[in-house]
This record gives structure tokens, C-alpha cells and sequence, in this order.
């Protein structure tokens, strides 16, 4: 487990941080993004979970946000460290369930949807837009140094159960606020 005495370390002034495997990087490197795009997307979902209040999503949120924390872990461990904590499969094809549990009961899209509806399905709209930017700079620093595909995979599948979540929560897609195409939308 982690324990930490001090909160700073001094290590950091110079615009590096430290990787599990003891090595430096600069602050601005694409793995470190990732990192701070992920650390977020998990802030992003912590507001959406206390706009769920008493909601059995909020059970299965807490797991992702665990995950997410396994996600950092895994992209600050260079590739090649024995025994090193990864996003698995197994936390992939959990994700996958969940899409397809939820989206079961879902209104079929007729339309693009504006990010809105209720107070948690916005929250959950905008932690989706964050995850999608965090699977962007993962997939940039996998340009420079491969990632684990199940971690790619893993922020791919998130997203779109954000999606389908919060349609959920305006009421199975009923609720969801349409897109009015420019040539569509009244004039004032």
C-alpha cells in the first residue's frame, strides 16, 4: 500500500517527476498528460457521483474510479517492470457488461444529444468529454513508448459507458436533449 508522510517532496522543482521504475521525466512529457488527463477524468466522475446521490450507479462508478487509479498506475510503470499493477482484460470486458446492461433498457438515438438533461447525466457528459481527452494523450504516448492495449481499450469502453449512463439517467433517453442542426434551429 501507499503511505505518505509529506505531501512535498522538492523532487518536482526542477519540472520532472518520478516514474515507478525510480527514472525522471519532464512534467510536460505525453505519458505524464495522460497521467494528469486521467487524474481528471476521476475528479470529473467524483463530482458525478455526488450529483447521483443514492443511485446504484454510484456503486460501480466507485469501482472505475479505482480503476482509474489503476490506469495511472499503469502508465507510470514503463513497459518491462516485472509484477507491475496493469489494466487487465478482465477490467475490459467488465466495462463492456456494464454498456450492455445499461444501454438494454435505452431509448435507440434518433438524433445526436446535446450533453445535458439532468444535473448528473451533465456531470457524467462532461467526465465523458475529460475520459475521451485522457484516451487522446494516452494514445500520444503510445506513439513514444507502447502502453498496455488494455489500457487503450479500457478508456475507450469508459467513455461510452459515461454515455450510456447518462442517457440512463434522463430517464432511459427520453430526457436526452437533441441536436437541432444549424439549418434547423430557429432564428431569433
Amino acid at each position: 500500500m501507499v503511505k505518505l508522510n509529506r505531501i512535498y517532496t522538492r523532487t518536482g522543482d526542477a519540472g520532472t517527476t518520478g516514474l515507478v521504475d525510480g527514472s525522471r521525466v519532464a512534467k510536460d512529457a505525453a505519458v505524464v498528460q495522460a497521467m494528469g488527463d486521467v487524474d481528471e477524468a476521476n475528479s470529473a466522475l467524483g463530482l458525478a457521483i455526488v450529483a447521483l446521490r443514492d443511485d446504484p450507479a454510484m456503486a460501480t462508478l466507485l469501482t472505475i474510479q479505482n480503476d482509474l487509479f489503476d490506469v495511472g498506475a499503469d502508465l507510470a510503470t514503463p513497459a518491462g517492470i516485472d509484477g507491475a499493477l496493469r489494466i487487465v482484460p478482465g477490467q475490459v470486458t467488465a466495462i463492456e457488461a456494464a454498456i450492455d446492461r445499461v444501454n438494454a433498457d435505452l431509448t435507440p438515438l434518433t438524433s445526436f444529444i446535446l450533453p445535458g438533461g439532468t444535473g448528473a447525466a451533465a456531470a457524467l457528459h462532461l467526465a465523458r468529454a475529460i475520459v475521451r481527452r485522457a484516451e487522446r494523450s494516452a494514445v500520444a504516448a503510445d506513439h513514444i513508448a507502447r502502453l498496455n492495449p488494455d489500457l487503450l481499450a479500457y478508456l475507450n469502453r469508459l467513455s461510452d459507458f459515461l454515455f450510456v449512463l447518462a442517457r440512463k439517467l434522463n430517464k432511459n433517453g427520453t430526457s436526452d436533449v437533441l441536436w437541432v442542426p444549424g439549418g434547423e434551429r430557429p432564428r431569433p
